[in-house]
Formats: C-alpha cells, sequence, structure tokens
C-alpha cells in the first residue's frame, strides 16, 4: 500500500507511570496495522534528540506517556513546535485535566456533581480538625497533579490522615482532601471530535485485597473485575454518558478521553477525567471498545482518523 501514514508511538518517559507507559506503547505499536502504518516507537527519555531530527518522517505521534511530562501537556506543546500532529488532546486541555483542582473548578462551573474538597500547599498550615469537619472522616488524600492513583489514600482518623498528607507532598506541592464517596465506581470514554459518541460504561469492582481502586488494582491482572456494560440503571448509564461528554466538552479535550465516576445513593459523582487512557491488555479503553464491537486495531485506525481530521480542521 502507498503513502503508508508514517506514526510515531512515544512511550515510557520519565513520570512514576513510566512502565505502564511502556506495556501501553508495545501494545499499540504490536496492533498498528502494518498495511496502513509505518510505525517506529521512541521513548522520549532516551531518543528525544533523534525524535526531533526525524520530525518531518513523523505523520503522527501517538502519544503514550501517562503521568507527568507526558500527560499534562509538556510533551504536547513540544509536539507543536516540532510541528508534529499528534493523537489526543492538546496543551491547554491536558493541562487542566491533569490539575485536579482546575478540573474540578471547571466541571463544577459547567453543573456537572464533584466531591467536596480542601487544598493543602507545601509551607503553608492547616488544621486537621477543620478538614474532617468540613469533609467527614475517611478522607481521600491525593496530590493534585499525578495519574493512576499515586499517592492517594484514604485516610481514618487524624494519624491516618497526616500520613497521607505526608505521602501526598512527596509527589507534588498541592495536595487535595477530598471526601470519601463510598459507592459503584464506573469509568466511560469518549470518542469524537465534533461529534461525540460514547462507548459502554464499565463498572469496576477491585478485589477484596484492594480498598480502592488504586495502582496495583488498575494494573495487576485479576486484580479488579471490569464489568462491561455496567450492572447499573439504564438511566444511570445515560446519566454517565452524558457527564463524561460534557466533562470532554468543558475540558476542551480532543478525540478520545476517560471520565471516572462513582454513584453514590443514585447520584453521579465526577471523579476525573484523563485525556491519555491507558492502552495495556486490562486498560479499559481498549475493553469498552471491544464490547462496543471494536477491535484493538480498529479502535487505533479511529484514533488516528480522528487526530488526522483534527489536525485538517
Amino acid at each position: 500500500m502507498k503513502n503508508k501514514i508514517r506514526v510515531a508511538v512515544l512511550a515510557g518517559g520519565w513520570s512514576g507511570e513510566r512502565e505502564v507507559s511502556l506495556n501501553s506503547g508495545k501494545a499499540v505499536y504490536a496492533a498498528l496495522n502494518r498495511e496502513r502504518y509505518d510505525v517506529t516507537i521512541y521513548d522520549p527519555r532516551d531518543d528525544l534528540e533523534v525524535l526531533t531530527k526525524r520530525r518531518a518522517e513523523i505523520d503522527l505521534a501517538f502519544i503514550l506517556l501517562h503521568g507527568k511530562f507526558g500527560e499534562d501537556g509538556r510533551v504536547q506543546g513540544m509536539l507543536d513546535i516540532l510541528q508534529i500532529p499528534f493523537v489526543g488532546s492538546g496543551v491547554l486541555s491536558s493541562a487542566m485535566a491533569m490539575n485536579k483542582r482546575i478540573a474540578k473548578d471547571v466541571c463544577r462551573g459547567v453543573g456537572l456533581r464533584v466531591a467536596e474538597e480542601v487544598i493543602l500547599k507545601q509551607g503553608e498550615r492547616f488544621s486537621v480538625k477543620r478538614l474532617i469537619a468540613k469533609l467527614g472522616s475517611p478522607v481521600v488524600i491525593k496530590p493534585v497533579s499525578e495519574g493512576s492513583s499515586i499517592g492517594i489514600s484514604i485516610a481514618h482518623g487524624r494519624e491516618e490522615i497526616l500520613k497521607g498528607i505526608e505521602k501526598a507532598f512527596e509527589y507534588d506541592a498541592e495536595v487535595m482532601a477530598e471526601e470519601y464517596l463510598d459507592g459503584t465506581e464506573i469509568t466511560c470514554c469518549v470518542i469524537g471530535n465534533q461529534v461525540l459518541k460514547t462507548l459502554p460504561v464499565v463498572e469496576i469492582v477491585p478485589d477484596v485485597a484492594h480498598t480502592f481502586f488504586d495502582y496495583e488494582a488498575k494494573y495487576e491482572p485479576g486484580a479488579t473485575d471490569e464489568i462491561c456494560p455496567a450492572t447499573i440503571a439504564p438511566a444511570l448509564a445515560e446519566e454517565a454518558a452524558s457527564c463524561a461528554k460534557k466533562a470532554h466538552r468543558a475540558l476542551k479535550c480532543s478525540v478520545w478521553s476517560r471520565s471516572d465516576m462513582i454513584i453514590r445513593d443514585e447520584a453521579l459523582y465526577l471523579l476525573e477525567t484523563n485525556t491519555l487512557p491507558g492502552m495495556t491488555e486490562t486498560s479499559l479503553f481498549p475493553l469498552a471498545a471491544r464490547r462496543a464491537g471494536m477491535t484493538f486495531s480498529d479502535l487505533l485506525d479511529r484514533l488516528i482518523f480522528l487526530s488526522l481530521e483534527h489536525d485538517r480542521e
């Protein structure tokens, strides 16, 4: 086939999610149809100079750099400077979605329901007593700008809360303490540019060894039951799809996103929106796509087509 699309898969990088990123990259690299694409894989941590020199030989970059220096807009900005089109959201959207405080403010502003929170800054004094008075107990503590549940803890009581805050500050200078929402965790994937479509909602049930959908539960095979379509009422599934699309638009996402939610007492709360979902063999986006009748290769074709369409626009 003439005029194959030259795709650069970017995986690895510098963040705490490096291994997951490499696994996503390997999966995408293997699944891309070689009749349509010439594919090269780069690890920007080691291959940045090579990538820059070969920029004229790249039609599209498929970014799979989860976490900092990949999901937060920095690599997107570099690719813009190099004039390399890429799959997914741009600088502004990536930066907003990665920062949990800004993302919640934006989504709250368009009427989406989110958990109450308190923002703590390194070096500033805070009162655990006031924090519990506002948020209750237990409290979810997380770095403001990390992904894949890195640095997150669910803390009961003063001592655990202090330990959780100390742990989160190891990853970020800003920490979010958030009310704990006990309910059914779900996720909904969005695909599209001007016209958005959602994939079937996935229900996430971590096994008893995991108190929540933490890093190990996300990526350890068999650690979580992922039920697709979710065993929730049709009205709630429709609301979840609407919420995911609304968050996608509010955060100015492009091509694809995945929004995580919790249902508590029949009320739907948005947790966060991922602009660069995982693409490993245990990832949620490929699972939802399979349920919608798409092979992994079909899904990649769709994302590449939408990205090239978005670049032309």
